[in-house]
């Protein structure tokens, strides 16, 4: 009597109940949950009719459009693996990821074909959305050719591999990570309980689709009956006018995207509540305080890819929802506790034990359940140094308040160590997005003849503001324990950062420790 679980479960609901519903805004272009189920079924045939078989891998790379969408629901339908590539990668990196996935087949959008031209004349068959490139199959067109009649959901187990999602922002080569079918629909179902996702709402997708699947949005707005508003750029003007011309009620980014929005000219508020969840780093408590200050509700997420990727969730009792914005946007900022469905998630000594639950006590989160990796593809030893002890370990660093609610303190290796004491960057960064003329902040380690190792903070700062070294270290000192703050401070006019909003310390702490034997002291 058991069905293997899937998201796609979640589509054939939405498809099923909802056909005459608005199901899909593609800039000009509106479709019902029929009219974009054809599609689907067209493309699933069409990618049949190619080869493409059960267990195959098909490669996508588009940004956030109708097209991108609809390879997340055609490629499983048939029981082949979709390979979302990120889209701010070079040709080196897009020749590694295909060869290592063997990807069958790639549907890209023409508008990012430079991409992938140097690679022409290795690259497995193109299908291209959009603009034409010459000598490629376009998309549309074959679509055309094909039937849009329903298919049976694929005859797949619940432990197949559905996505090969590859990481990225380490200096290694990223790793190609194997989700399922029941990891995608465990998290999803995560997603549309601690998002409150229902009938009526519109999600906008300001999240990458390729990153992680878009955190499960792709499946979990239909199967409620939602509406997927597609945003094929993030610019700050372009999110709120987004908002405005649908009536947004959903959104997920990453705190970077926040800061990005608070800082937009157009940045007056909302007319209705709108919640986001934010997740990919750490977010500030300035952050969350100012976005909270615009109308907007903030659900603080955390994960990894390797989980699919959510494990917990900051989550808010109603009477708290009155605290003042200040405490509220402090709480926020905190990890929280594991998601519904999410699992075991603790934070643990080296020895497997668990930390004092006093908020000071710092150890690693690790975690075990539905939603964690079947593992790294081609790669069984970094699999199994990933879940040593039955547990899957993600390298961050925490400490567990007395209300059981989890706050990073900082990844492993971003734990700066300067006169044996240990100093959080997070901390130190959460002091500097309070200053009133930064608007993006980093920390990182740099060498020091007598400390071994020192605080930097490399700033950007806002718009027509010049603050000082000086003046930013004072600031620092009215917050922090003196050996905690910065020692030097660098203006910059932007940060370098992954898709998912996470700042690339590694490059920024390489200039300065390239002739040192070793990256710590």
């Amino acid at each position: 009597m058991n069905t293997p679980l899937t998201p796609l479960q979640l589509a054939d609901r939405g498809f099923k109940y909802y056909g005459k519903r608005l199901a899909l805004i593609d800039g000009e272009r509106r479709y019902t949950y029929d009219e974009w189920s054809q599609r689907i079924f067209r493309l699933a045939r069409a990618l049949q009719d190619a080869g493409v078989k059960a267990g195959d891998r098909v490669a996508v790379l588009m940004p956030n459009t109708g097209p991108m969408l609809d390879m997340f629901y055609a490629v499983p339908w048939i029981g082949a693996v979709l390979v979302p590539l990120n889209t701010r990668l070079v040709a080196d990196d897009y020749g590694y990821i295909l060869d290592h996935s063997e990807s069958r087949l790639i549907v890209i959008d023409g508008d990012l074909w430079p991409l992938l031209e140097p690679l022409k004349d290795r690259l497995p068959p193109l299908w291209v959305s959009g603009k034409s490139v010459e000598g490629q199959v376009d998309l549309e067109p074959l679509l055309s050719s094909h039937s849009g009649d329903p298919l049976p959901l694929p005859d797949i187990r619940e432990d197949d591999t559905m996505t090969l999602n590859y990481t990225s922002g380490t200096t290694a080569r990223p790793k190609g990570v194997e989700l399922t079918h029941r990891n995608l629909l465990i998290n999803a179902v995560d997603f549309t309980y601690h998002l409150q996702v229902s009938l009526g709402d519109v999600y906008l997708h300001t999240l990458p689709m390729f990153h992680v699947n878009g955190w499960g949005g792709v499946w979990a707005v239909s199967g409620v009956g939602g509406v997927h508003v597609t945003l094929p750029k993030v610019e700050g003007a372009r999110i709120w006018e987004a908002i405005r011309q649908n009536d947004v009620t959903r959104m997920c980014g990453a705190p970077a995207v926040l800061n990005m929005m608070i800082h937009t000219a157009s940045s007056s508020g909302v007319s209705h509540p709108v919640l986001v969840a934010t997740a990919g780093a750490p977010p500030p408590a300035a952050i969350i305080e100012r976005m909270e200050s615009l109308g907007f509700k903030i659900l603080h997420v955390y994960g990894l890819t390797e989980v699919s990727p959510f494990i917990t969730v900051s989550e808010w009792v109603p009477e708290e929802r009155n605290w003042p914005v200040d405490q509220r946007a402090i709480r926020s900022s905190r990890q929280g506790i594991s998601q519904l469905l999410a699992g075991e998630v603790r934070v643990v000594r080296a020895d497997g034990t668990d930390v004092r639950e006093n908020g000071e006590e710092m150890g690693e989160i690790v975690c075990r359940g539905n939603v964690v990796m079947k593992g790294y593809y081609k790669d069984p030893q970094a699999t199994e140094k990933s879940m040593r002890g039955g547990w899957f370990h993600t390298g961050d660093l925490a400490v567990v308040h007395p209300d059981h609610y989890i706050e990073i303190r900082d990844r492993d290796k971003d734990v700066i160590i300067s006169g044996g004491e240990n100093i959080s960057s997070v901390e130190v960064e959460s002091v500097l997005y309070r200053h009133p003329a930064i608007a993006d902040a980093a920390v990182i380690s740099v060498p020091h003849e007598k400390w071994g190792e020192t605080v930097k903070a490399i700033v950007v700062p806002k718009a027509g503001m010049n603050p000082t070294q000086e003046d930013i270290i004072r600031f620092c000192r009215e917050y922090l324990a003196h050996f905690k703050c910065p020692t030097s401070v660098e203006v910059v006019s932007a940060l370098p950062r992954t898709a998912s909003g996470k700042v690339q310390k590694y490059l920024l702490r390489e200039p300065f420790w390239k002739d040192q034997g070793k990256r710590v002291h």
